[in-house]
């Protein structure tokens, strides 16, 4: 099936040889106007909340790719990660702020233990599956920030270099008062905040899966001068991964170990390293953004908000 995914949907030679051109164009242009260079990020959500995660990180880091990666440090595989990441200082770490436990038979909790942080949990103890569900359960935000610090304590416990925090599911900044939470325990920490620093970011998350490589080349040929976003969530095509089911994406829950290899598969092809070469595009990591413009820039966005699947809407 993993094979069949990775040869549906790709552009023709002749499909891609037009968009290369017109790459090469707009990199020229850009040049000749003296801009803003252009600069991408790609980020690695949900690294240490399996292992067929891991893999695919260890994937991703063959390709030579410069990434940041968001850990889940209170998910279980969260030490493999750290395992992997140690030995590669040239990438981001960021820890991925998590209120959300969001499979249907595979949940975690917090950190602290739910008898600290009762109100974070359901009845199993278990973080809430969804932002409504814990929007809906009155969360004492004393205890979003306790735990919050627990995750980035740990995460700095481990020896991993931190760069910046991001949100599992945007649900630690769902409401300015959280959010006011976050952007406090960044400062106390001297840690970046992913989207704080200006970028206009896009996923590929609800983009079919047969269609996330040419959405990727589209996503290189609208990216403008300035930085740019591009979030992922890789994983791999195995039993694993097969097994969970997403209960909070309804169009397609059955098939997250596709839709993450299909990730996978996009973002180390040949065709996308290609085409941020052919425009020009400088890659970079959260690490190297934190020591360019340091902390002191960094602003909130005006609105957090779902990542948008397209460049061209971003503002």
């Amino acid at each position: 099936m993993s094979h069949n995914l990775r040869n549906r949907g790709l552009f023709t030679i002749a499909s891609m040889t037009v968009v290369l051109i017109a790459l090469g164009t707009i990199a020229a242009e850009a040049a000749d106007a003296g801009a803003e260079p252009t600069r991408l990020m790609i980020r690695c959500d949900d690294v240490g909340m399996c292992h067929g995660v891991n893999t695919a990180v260890r994937q991703l880091l063959a390709s030579g790719l410069p990434f940041s990666a968001s850990v889940m440090f209170a998910c279980p595989w969260y030490r493999e990660a750290v395992e992997i990441l140690k030995d590669h200082p040239e990438i981001g770490v960021g820890v991925h702020l998590t209120l959300n436990s969001e499979w249907e038979h595979y949940k975690w909790g917090p950190v602290l233990g739910a008898a600290r942080v009762p109100s974070l949990v359901d009845k199993a103890g278990h973080f809430f599956a969804s932002e409504s569900e814990f929007a809906a359960a009155g969360v004492d935000p004393e205890e979003v920030r306790l735990e919050l610090e627990a995750q980035i304590e740990r995460a700095l416990a481990t020896g991993l270099r931190i760069d910046y925090i991001d949100f599992h599911m945007l649900t630690a900044v769902s409401t300015p008062e959280l959010q006011a939470i976050v952007e406090q325990l960044a400062a106390k920490h001297r840690l970046g905040i992913s989207r704080y620093f200006g970028e206009r970011s896009v996923s590929l998350w609800d983009v079919a899966p047969g269609r996330k490589l040419p959405r990727l080349l589209e996503s290189i040929s609208q990216a403008r001068p300035g930085l740019n976003l591009i979030v992922i969530h890789l994983g791999t095509d195995t039993p694993e991964m097969a097994a969970l089911v997403d209960l909070n994406y309804a169009a397609d829950p059955f098939r997250v170990a596709i839709h993450r290899q299909a990730e996978l598969d996009a973002v180390t092809s040949p065709a996308f390293r290609e085409a941020v070469d052919e425009a020009g595009i400088e890659l970079l990591t959260y690490h190297e953004i934190v020591q360019q413009r340091g902390l002191d820039g960094m602003k909130a966005p005006e609105v957090i908000t779902s990542y948008s699947t397209s460049f061209s809407e971003n503002p």
